[in-house]
């Protein structure tokens, strides 16, 4: 099956621009949602305040899952990615809900499962997929919390690989036809999710394609751990990602020099989905559809792009303009890119005299 999903998204892919819906967290900030949304029976007791842990919702409102991917995939989106940004035991402990992780992560995909494939069924000429999403963690392998302490590690690597690896499975088992590592700003960490992700798949798991996202955090062009744009491609690209993008942290006008970067030296899908500019003073986005929408049109029309959506601030109404513009233009060809020894620390190694 994921076989044939892989193959399906590679026909698909050569044909036409893929669509991924756009935010989640900022959607769900707009509804008002209260405590009382955040609880359900089981966790009417717990003692620690749940407002605000959107991946939650899962259990406690799953209808209001249910009509944002709707409302994405009305708008033309081809993938919804399933709300579980922060589902793993490292991130729910914040919560005091670590041991839920893996039910929270399981629901989330058999909800955005239950909408892709009623929508598949509405438009059989547009098959719709699901994203399983894996977002960074609030710990970090590159990083120490500790400013007089640059060694100090709050995780270890076997941690994160055991959270991520819990993830996955649950994903998995919910019916998510990708994985997309999203938000990437430590490599570190999703080394071991790709890690994980991969020994799972000589085990217990049927393969399944990846979709790595990076985020650049300023104009700098490097993550958070401070990689470079190629650097980063350099770090990941022995798992063979079925896509590679960078998302959130910058608005369109500032991502676009770092999507031509990677448009350049990747072998695989590129996507692209920012936020819809940068916050305003009261963290609110102010990008309409049509400015959002004019920028990654005109990355399309350049050739920079297969897979577009959005990130932070991004609404139904902006996925539907992007989904408009990019129905008419081709996606961007993948390049063939020679055999050569890459390396990558902060700073990217190319040799090809090397071979």
């Amino acid at each position: 099956m994921t076989e044939g999903i892989a193959e399906r998204l590679a026909a698909i892919a050569a044909s036409r621009i893929l669509i991924l819906d756009g935010g989640f967290g900022t959607e769900l900030q707009r509804l008002g949602l209260g405590e009382a949304d955040y609880r359900n029976a089981d966790l009417a007791g717990h003692e620690a305040p749940l407002k605000g842990n959107h991946d939650i919702l899962a259990l406690t409102r799953p209808d209001v899952l249910r009509n944002l991917h709707d409302s994405y995939f009305a708008a033309g989106a081809d993938f919804a990615s399933t709300n579980t940004f922060s589902a793993t035991a490292i991130a729910q402990a914040e919560y005091g809900l670590a041991g839920s992780a893996p039910r929270i992560a399981l629901e989330a995909a058999r909800i955005a499962r239950e909408s892709a494939d009623e929508w598949s069924r509405k438009t059989p000429a547009q098959p719709r997929f699901v994203a399983g999403s894996i977002g960074p963690l609030n710990k970090t392998l590159s990083l120490s919390p500790d400013v007089n302490d640059p060694a100090f590690r709050a995780v270890d690597f076997d941690d994160v690989y055991t959270a991520y690896a819990e993830q996955i499975r649950a994903l998995a088992d919910g019916g998510a036809d990708v994985l997309l590592l999203e938000t990437v700003f430590d490599t570190l960490n999703a080394k071991a999710a790709i890690k994980a992700a991969l020994d799972l798949f000589e085990g217990p798991l049927d393969p399944m394609p990846l979709w790595i996202s990076g985020t650049i955090t300023d104009r700098s062009g490097r993550t958070l751990s401070g990689q470079t744009v190629e650097a980063f491609w350099h770090s990941i690209r022995h798992a063979e990602p079925f896509a590679v993008g960078l998302n959130c942290a910058l608005g369109a006008d500032l991502m676009r020099p770092f999507i031509v970067e990677l448009a350049q030296i990747a072998d695989t899908l590129v996507s692209a989905y920012p936020n819809a500019g940068l916050p305003n003073s009261m963290g609110e986005y102010d990008e309409g559809p049509g400015e959002t929408c004019a920028h990654l049109a005109s990355w399309a029309r350049e050739g920079l792009v297969n897979i577009l959506g959005g990130c932070c601030g991004t609404t139904p109404h902006h996925i539907a303009h992007i989904a408009k513009a990019a129905a008419q233009i081709a996606p961007r060809e993948i390049p063939r890119k020679p055999a050569a020894l890459r390396l990558s620390g902060l700073e990217p190694f190319t040799s090809l005299a090397a071979l």
